[in-house]
C-alpha cells in the first residue's frame, strides 16, 4: 500500500495515462484513480484506496482556472480542452452526491492520416471533394469519431485551397493552415452555442464547416441549410449505423416538416461513416470496424420515401461504389485473425447471418 503514490495535481496522473497508452483518466470521489486502456476501465493501482472528497476538490482546483471554477459552482459541471507540457486533453468535471468527478480524454496531439486510421481512402476521397453537402461520422462515445473527423479535415486542409471553419466543444486537435485557411472556434470560449456559431458561420465565407456534434433540432436544421447553400458540412452524431443516423435526423423535426426534411437530406447527404473500436484478440489495442454509406440514386430514393429500413440491402448491392456494411467489416477483421468470434457476434447487426458465417 505504501508504494502507491498520492498526487495533488492532475498532471501527474495524466503523465501515467500518456505513458501507458490510455484513452481516458478517471479521478472520482469514492473510487480509486482509474484509467481506460483498450476500452477497459480499471484502477491504475490494484490496491489503491478510493479518493476522498477533499482529494478530488484539491485535484479539481489544481487545474481549473477561476472562470471555470465559478462556472462549476454555478452549473455543477464544466467541460473544456486542457493543455499542459505533455499534451492536450478533453476535460470534464462534474459535481455529484459525494464530491467531484474528473474525467480526461487523452488527445493524440498529432493528427493521424486516413491511411494510419485504416479508413477506406478510395471511397472517401470523392466525398471530401464536393463543394457542398453533408458528410457524417457516427458512433457511440469513445468510438474514435473526433479522430476520424480531424483526419478527414486535415486531408481537406492539404488537398484543397479553401476556408475551413471548425465549431467544437471543446477544440481537440489543433489544425494549422496548410493549403486551406483554418479557423477553429470553441463553444463557450469563443461563442455561446453551436446554433449561434453556425448562424455566424454563414457570414464568414467558409467553404467547409466542421460541426463537432449535431446535438439538437436547431443545430441539425442550420447544418442542413449550410449543406444546401453551398458549404461542405462535416459533423458527428451519436448513432450506431447509417439507417439509425437518418432516423435520428428526421425524428428531431416536427411531424409536419419531415417530408420536406427527407427531401433536403436525400439531396444534400454525401455519405455516412459509422464506426466502433473493437478490442484486439491479443489484447494489444483496438481495431476500427467501419460502415460506409455513399449517397447514390437508390439511397436517395430510400431517404425521400422514408424507407430507411431498406438501406442495409442497398448497401450490400452498392459495394462497387465503396459501400461497406458493419457486418462485412467485422467479418474481415475476424478472418484476418484480429478480433475474436465473440466480439464480432456481440457487435454485429445480423446475429443469424454472422453465426452462418462462422459455421462456413
Amino acid at each position: 500500500m505504501s508504494d502507491i503514490p498520492v498526487y495533488d495535481h492532475v498532471d501527474q496522473y495524466l503523465q501515467f495515462g500518456i505513458e501507458y497508452d490510455c484513452s481516458d483518466i478517471h479521478l472520482a470521489t469514492a473510487f480509486p484513480p482509474a484509467w481506460r486502456r483498450f476500452g477497459q476501465l480499471q484502477p491504475i493501482w490494484a490496491e489503491a484506496p478510493p479518493l476522498d472528497e477533499e482529494a478530488t476538490e484539491k485535484l479539481t482546483r489544481s487545474f481549473l482556472g477561476e472562470k471555470d471554477w465559478h462556472r462549476l459552482q454555478e452549473k455543477g459541471d464544466v467541460d473544456f480542452a486542457y493543455q499542459n507540457e505533455n499534451g492536450r486533453f478533453r476535460a470534464s468535471v462534474v459535481r455529484q452526491r459525494l464530491g467531484y468527478d474528473i474525467c480526461f480524454r487523452i488527445i493524440n496531439t498529432r493528427v493521424k492520416t486516413m491511411e494510419e486510421l485504416g479508413l477506406p481512402i478510395d471511397s472517401l476521397l470523392p466525398l471530401t471533394r464536393y463543394q457542398n453537402g453533408l458528410l457524417l461520422v457516427t458512433g457511440s462515445v469513445g468510438s474514435g469519431k473526433s479522430t476520424t473527423l480531424a483526419s478527414i479535415t486535415d486531408f481537406i486542409n492539404s488537398d484543397r485551397e479553401d476556408h475551413i471553419l471548425t465549431l467544437e466543444d471543446p477544440i481537440e486537435y489543433i489544425l494549422g493552415s496548410k493549403g486551406c485557411h483554418v479557423n477553429q472556434r470553441e463553444i463557450h470560449a469563443h461563442t455561446e452555442s453551436f446554433p449561434k456559431a453556425l448562424r455566424g458561420a454563414l457570414r464568414e465565407d467558409p467553404d467547409v464547416i466542421v460541426v463537432g456534434e449535431m446535438r439538437d433540432l436547431e443545430t441539425i436544421q442550420l447544418a442542413l441549410t449550410a449543406a444546401e447553400t453551398g458549404h461542405l458540412v462535416l459533423a458527428t452524431l451519436h448513432t450506431g449505423n447509417a439507417p439509425r443516423t437518418l432516423d435520428r435526423i428526421l425524428d428531431v423535426f416536427p411531424v409536419d416538416q419531415r417530408a420536406q426534411i427527407r427531401i433536403m437530406v436525400s439531396e444534400s447527404l454525401r455519405g455516412i461513416i459509422s464506426q466502433q473500436l473493437v478490442p484486439r484478440i491479443d489484447g494489444s489495442g483496438r481495431e476500427l470496424a467501419l460502415e460506409l454509406l455513399v449517397n447514390t440514386a437508390a439511397v436517395s430514393n430510400c431517404i425521400r420515401e422514408g424507407k430507411t429500413y431498406m438501406l442495409p440491402g442497398v448497401m450490400q448491392t452498392g459495394k462497387n461504389v465503396g459501400m461497406i456494411t458493419m457486418d462485412d467489416s467485422l467479418q474481415t477483421l475476424y478472418a484476418q485473425g484480429k478480433i475474436s468470434q465473440e466480439e464480432a457476434l456481440f457487435r454485429c447487426e445480423d446475429k443469424a447471418l454472422m453465426r452462418d458465417f462462422f459455421a462456413m
